[in-house]
């Protein structure tokens, strides 16, 4: 589904990601690991089109997305979930939600899709006239997985979903990526947590200094004697 080749991002004269290659196949979840600083944001910013590619291709589909429009990704079914949430702090909760629709027009489906986010998350059928900026940090993650799932992505884009969030919240939030996973969507998912990230995934790539330097499957990596002593603490 998702065919990255060579890809390169710079800002300025720093090189943040240096020529990658990796895949994504249709309804598979794919770990992207790394210490901060390595580049797995600015990979998923460039698929995702929020920043622009220095060099390589990406494919979605079978189609060259490297420089389409920035708002087009979302009308080809890529919805990126961002580092640091940004939801809309003067919109509700529904109005949040709602922003995450504003690519479709089938109306009965839609409000089959807020049920469908209210019953993954409900805290948020009980928040849903509240400001988004006056939730927790835990909530405002339910909020931002919730808008991109509002979009019926085909590919959903996940950067560090667990960062800042206490260990309960961190479970609630991976429970739901994992029945989203299940239920055939084809995820993305960058996280710092590298056991949790691989322990989700079926395969994984190691991404330091803007390269990807080890990948496999998701229990290979895990018992891989680099990635422990790199980012399991062993």
């Amino acid at each position: 589904m998702l065919e990255v080749t060579g890809l390169r991002v710079a800002y300025g004269g720093i090189q943040a990601v240096r020529s990658i290659t990796f895949h994504v196949n249709e309804g598979e979840m794919v770990a992207l690991i790394g210490a901060n600083g390595a580049g797995k944001t600015s990979t998923l910013k460039a698929i995702a089109r929020v920043l622009d590619a220095a060099g390589g291709d990406v494919h979605f589909c079978g189609e060259k997305i490297t420089r389409i429009a920035p708002h087009a990704p979302i009308r080809k079914g890529i919805a990126l979930v961002p580092e640091g949430r940004g939801v809309f702090p003067r919109l509700t909760v529904a109005e949040n939600l709602a922003m995450g629709a504003f690519v479709r027009d089938d109306k009965a489906a839609i409000a089959e899709d807020f049920e469908m986010v209210y019953g993954h998350f409900p805290r948020l059928r009980e928040r849903a006239d509240q400001l988004g900026g006056t939730l927790s940090g835990g909530e405002q993650q339910m909020l931002a997985i919730g808008r991109a799932l509002m979009s019926r992505p085909r590919l959903l884009l996940l950067d560090e979903p667990s960062m800042g969030l206490a260990p309960i919240m961190v479970q609630k939030i991976f429970e739901v990526v994992r029945a989203v996973a299940a239920s055939g969507m084809t995820v993305l998912l960058i996280e710092q947590n590298a056991k949790l990230a691989l322990e989700t995934s079926q395969r994984g790539y190691v991404m330091e200094s803007g390269e990807i330097t080890l990948n496999g499957d998701a229990k290979d990596l895990l018992n891989d004697p680099k990635v422990r002593a790199a980012y399991l603490g062993e």
